[in-house]
């Protein structure tokens, strides 16, 4: 490689601007759900520990479910309005509690997602959206009724993701933990 002479017609050293680019394989992101299931943090601590493993980051998505009817009357929109950033607030911290934890365990910092309307819909246009995602992981539920709503919705064939998604098993301790990653 020849360099780029500086101003009196000398070579310089190689810059970033005139060194060779070099090219780099697209970091993986490990994308979670974040709920209140007791299996939610077990999916949060496999996507960090492959995360760790891999040269990876996690990915935090937490949807502000907006069940309730827009008040339709002028006088009841601050109601609304402050009601809305009352869970906004709520959802910041709870989003936030689980970011230091990705930081612990991950050793980096994770990339947090915050969205509001139906969690289904919210992260399929995030998969849509967001091509550096690269996999969704999930864990399922470990009562009796099956491997919980959003899984059972993913695996049912009304949707094709886009994306490889992990399932882990929700009862699985630190050590199984371990010993998969």
């Amino acid at each position: 490689m020849t360099q780029a002479p500086d101003r009196r017609g000398a070579p310089c050293a190689p810059c970033a601007p005139c060194a060779p680019t070099r090219t780099r394989s697209p970091v993986r992101i490990f994308l979670v759900l974040i709920d209140d299931s007791t299996e939610m943090t077990v999916a949060l601590k496999y996507a960090c520990r492959r995360a760790r493993r891999s040269g990876g980051r996690v990915a935090l998505l937490y949807v502000m479910e907006s069940d309730a009817e827009p008040i339709g009357e002028f006088q009841w929109r601050a109601v609304e309005d402050l009601m809305r950033e009352e869970a906004r607030e709520r959802a910041e911290q709870v989003i936030l509690r689980y970011a230091k934890e990705v930081v612990q365990r991950a050793g980096t910092l994770p990339i947090l997602l915050l969205r509001e309307g139906d969690r289904r819909a919210e992260l399929l246009k995030l998969i849509e959206e967001e091509p550096s995602i690269s996999i969704l992981v999930l864990a399922a539920s470990i009562g009796p009724k099956g491997p919980g709503p959003m899984i059972s919705y993913l695996t049912s064939g009304q949707y094709t993701m886009k994306i490889p998604m992990t399932i882990v098993p929700g009862s699985l301790t630190d050590d199984q933990l371990d010993a998969i990653t």
